[in-house]
């Protein structure tokens, strides 16, 4: 069976910044094999856009409602898409 692409984009709402929630992220990201990027957002979220292996991306959405130690996640709204091979890597970007 080969296992099913996707792409996930999330928003993860609470005390998410200034937490290192961007490099725990990154870090996660890149142990379990996805690519994408994350980075804050002007209202105070953080986004996520990951593509890789279904299986593996419900992972990341584990760990980001999770968290690092510093973060208090209150939410984490998520969609997903078809795998579009766009990424390379996972990065932390910086804007918004």
């Amino acid at each position: 069976m080969v296992p099913e692409k996707a792409s996930l984009t999330a928003r993860v709402i609470g005390r998410v910044q200034g937490v290192g929630f961007r490099y725990f992220t990154e870090r996660v990201a890149e142990e379990i094999g996805l690519a994408g990027y994350v980075m804050n957002r002007s209202d105070g979220s953080v986004e996520v856009m990951a593509e890789g292996e279904r299986s593996t991306l419900e992972q990341l959405l584990e760990h980001l409602k999770q968290g690092p130690s510093g973060a208090r996640v209150e939410r984490v709204e998520e969609s997903w898409g078809p795998y579009t091979g766009r990424f390379m890597s996972f990065s932390v970007r910086f804007g918004r």
